[in-house]
């Protein structure tokens, strides 16, 4: 079978990288004052994090429209036999929604939608198992499988820098900010029943850190898989790349990678944020 593999732009996948693996995108919109930008294509993650500063209301985001998705499928199903279209969490947004709807309403399309239940560079490595399976002609409904089986063996968590973002986004009051803020609360956050909130409140950054590293450690001390895993950052690379070398020391056995919050994730989390995922590393072992 001819597979196709689509995400959405909060995989954020690079546009190399998408085009090695032949892998189409569906980008969100994300709505700056009264402008709208097409994430990861109008709108890098660099430029959003200066025009979120001087923007006088929070920004917001939003799916794709379904009219781009329906002309995305419909094109595609004209060359392959099946879709796979891997999205965000069903609780933030509503992409994956719609390419449930569409793939029932358009049956011909053959479409496979997954609900990452996370985003970033953990659905980047959905996303690009997909692809690898895809290549090598396994069948959509293995693929899936296996994605399901890398869900259950994948973790997020992030490290907020500035507790006012949370606030401009309601997922904290004004009064818990500013307190917060004075006594140097960095909350972790993790992806739980689809919605990103808090994990635990910790004080300082380098507490925040070492505690997404014991998690990291647990979950390796345990995993009878190869683990791979991957450093985030909102618009802070260096301190993403030392934070990253000082992991690879720390876990000689783990395979580090560098990615980035953009402008969707990043209007929930800010600029500043640190995050470690990881999940299996399928390369080894499942090789194909």
């Amino acid at each position: 079978m001819k597979i196709a593999v689509v995400t959405d732009s909060t995989a954020y996948l690079t546009a190399e990288t998408r085009q090695q693996h032949h892998i189409h995108m569906l980008p969100l919109v994300v709505n700056i004052g009264a402008k709208s930008y097409q994430e990861e294509i109008d709108l890098a993650a660099e430029d959003f994090y200066s025009l979120m500063k001087s923007a006088e209301d929070f920004p917001k985001s939003s799916q794709p429209a379904v009219g781009a998705m329906h002309q995305l499928y419909e094109e595609l199903a004209k060359e392959h036999d099946a879709i796979i279209s891997i999205h965000l969490s069903s609780g933030i947004s509503g992409t994956y929604q719609n390419a449930a709807a569409l793939s029932r309403e358009y049956p011909e399309f053959n479409i496979h939608p997954f609900d990452s239940e996370i985003s970033c560079y953990v659905q980047a490595r959905f996303v690009l198992e997909a692809a690898r399976l895809a290549a090598v002609g396994i069948g959509p409904e293995q693929i899936m499988a296996r994605l399901e089986h890398m869900k259950k063996r994948s973790r997020a968590y992030f490290m907020v820098d500035d507790l006012m973002n949370l606030q401009r986004g309601g997922r904290l009051s004004g009064g818990a900010a500013v307190i917060g803020s004075i006594m140097k609360i960095k909350p972790v956050l993790h992806f739980s029943d689809k919605k990103i909130v808090v994990f635990e409140k910790i004080r300082t950054n380098a507490r925040a850190l070492r505690r997404i590293e014991e998690l990291l450690g647990q979950a390796a001390s345990k995993a009878d898989y190869p683990i791979i895993a991957t450093v985030i950052h909102g618009n802070i690379p260096e301190k993403g790349q030392a934070w990253l070398e000082h992991l690879q020391q720390e876990f000689p056995d783990i395979r580090f990678e560098l990615s980035y919050f953009g402008p969707v994730i990043g209007t929930h989390l800010g600029e500043g944020a640190l995050g470690l995922t990881w999940t299996e590393d399928t390369e080894l072992s499942y090789p194909i």
